[in-house]
């Protein structure tokens, strides 16, 4: 594979660690100790802070901030980190943050992920694979996304939030508690309207499982059952469903209660 391109505007620390194939375009900022995995182009007016490192073969977009320092007033200055995974899509004036000592140090970003233009990705998140961030989504602190979730534009979660795998966020919503699975989560303050029909069938699920986790959201959250009550029963029912299991779990595990 070719050398890495580093174009003569551009400002690298000659500590930083450029894959082969990389690109740093006109005027990007690499600081110290920064690792780019082969492939990945910065296109231009790139900031990098020191304590980052990007896998292979992503793109970042005009004036994006990787790594800066957690806004969080407990911070001191300490070294944490910020690790992004393969082929996403980082757009325009995103900010990506590292994390805090306190919130484990370090924020990560999955594989395949598609980044919009002004998002914010807070310290301690944890972002998955798959996933879409519309624009200027913004997820506060030691927020958690799931696989394949979707936040809309001008969104925002909640700090210690978790927003499950093939979760729906609408655009303009407040999510203040976790936001669950295959469902479409909406609104300040967020609430539930079904499960996200179009999306599953989108990504390939048959109809059996389709109507087990409809039959699992409508037990669960549109029954008079007590939640104790309808776990149970969705646990007896439809347990043998995978996708049932994870969102059972999901809310089994929740600290914050979930969006109904």
């Amino acid at each position: 594979m070719a050398s890495p391109e580093v174009h003569r505007t551009a400002v690298v620390d000659p500590s930083a660690r450029i894959g082969a194939g990389a690109a740093v375009g006109p005027y990007c900022v690499v600081e110290t100790g920064v690792e780019i995995g082969a492939g990945t182009r910065l296109l231009s007016h790139v900031v990098v802070h020191e304590g980052t490192a990007l896998g292979p073969d992503n793109v970042v977009f005009p004036m994006a901030v990787l790594g800066g320092a957690p806004q969080d007033l407990k911070y001191r200055g300490e070294p944490t980190r910020l690790v992004v995974g393969a082929r996403n899509r980082i757009r325009e004036f995103v900010t990506l943050n590292r994390g805090t000592d306190g919130g484990g140090g370090i924020t990560t970003v999955g594989d395949d992920n598609l980044v919009m233009a002004y998002s914010h990705v807070a310290h301690d998140c944890r972002v998955g694979n798959g996933t879409i961030l519309g624009n200027a989504a913004t997820l506060a602190g030691h927020v958690v996304i799931g696989d394949e979730a979707s936040v809309g534009a001008f969104s925002g979660i909640h700090q210690f939030t978790r927003v499950a795998r093939h979760a729906f966020i609408g655009g303009y919503s407040v999510v203040t508690q976790d936001a669950l699975p295959w469902v479409l989560t909406v609104g300040n303050r967020a609430t539930t309207h079904g499960i996200n029909l179009v999306g599953l069938k989108r990504k390939g699920y048959g109809e059996e499982t389709i109507e087990a986790i409809k039959q699992c959201y409508l037990t669960l959250f549109r029954s008079k059952l007590l939640l104790k009550e309808a776990m149970e029963k969705v646990e007896s029912e439809l347990g043998h469903h995978e996708e049932v299991r994870y969102f059972l779990e999901f809310v089994r595990t929740s600290t914050r209660g979930v969006c109904r």
